[in-house]
């Protein structure tokens, strides 16, 4: 049976970065934000590759959530890239109480700047700060048990102690020559939108040196940031150091 793991975080973190380096493992395979598809035809929204995400990812959650949490994934484990907007509040989380669940949180004012570089303006609902905060809620609820947090800058900047403290907190063997190298390149596993947003990870051989960064924000995205600062930081008191 596998340690199933899934991995909470909203757009533009390193979540696949942090995607590749647990594919890297010879142990573990794993899933690109299984329910984009759901998403995208609940909420009818146009993103870049959109037909093609829908024609690639069953648009049913019970067929997802049934994947996810009973299919055979071959490996001891299996880790799951799971996106927070992806999940609409009010749905039903009981099919991911068997999972083992872990947050992965991002300054916001950094994530509204790389949402920018993408996509032409930036709201609550899509960078899922907020949704992060109520889905650990209802999960530690759930499971009677609060996930894991780390912080992607706390990653970059030590990433050989922050992942190996993951690990075992996890339980799981820590292999720093497989989690924090990887080779370059395209992966089978990839969602059908990496063409859009994977450009980065695509030539990377590992985690990128961190950059501290003042995002030039104004206006609405501005005060965007600033609202979601709280929800940041009530998860950032929680992560692993």
């Amino acid at each position: 049976m596998s340690l199933r793991i899934a991995m909470w975080s909203g757009p533009r973190n390193i979540s696949t970065a942090m995607m590749r380096s647990w594919e890297n493992r010879p142990d573990c395979s794993v899933v690109d934000e299984p329910f984009y598809a759901c998403y995208l035809r609940e909420t009818g929204l146009e993103h870049p590759c959109r037909e093609q995400i829908l024609k690639a990812q069953s648009t049913a959650r019970d067929i997802v959530a049934s994947e996810l949490t009973e299919s055979d994934t071959g490996t001891p484990l299996h880790y799951q890239k799971h996106m927070t907007h992806h999940m609409p509040r009010g749905m039903n989380m009981d099919w991911c109480t068997g999972l083992t669940h872990c947050f992965l949180i991002r300054d916001p004012a950094e994530v509204i700047a790389s949402y920018l570089q993408k996509m032409p303006t930036a709201s609550e609902e899509a960078i899922g700060i907020v949704r992060q905060v109520e889905l650990f809620e209802e999960i530690t609820t759930l499971c009677g048990r609060e996930p894991l947090v780390v912080d992607s800058a706390d990653i970059l900047k030590n990433p050989g102690a922050i992942l190996s403290k993951l690990c075992d907190k996890l339980g799981v063997e820590w292999l720093p020559e497989h989690m924090l190298h990887w080779p370059a390149g395209r992966r089978d596993s990839d969602g059908v939108w990496a063409p859009h947003w994977y450009q980065s990870v695509e030539a990377s051989t590992g985690f990128a040196p961190y950059q501290q960064r003042e995002p030039a924000l104004s206006g609405k995205h501005l005060a965007l940031a600033e609202a979601m600062a709280p929800y940041y930081q009530a998860l950032a008191a929680q992560r692993i150091r």
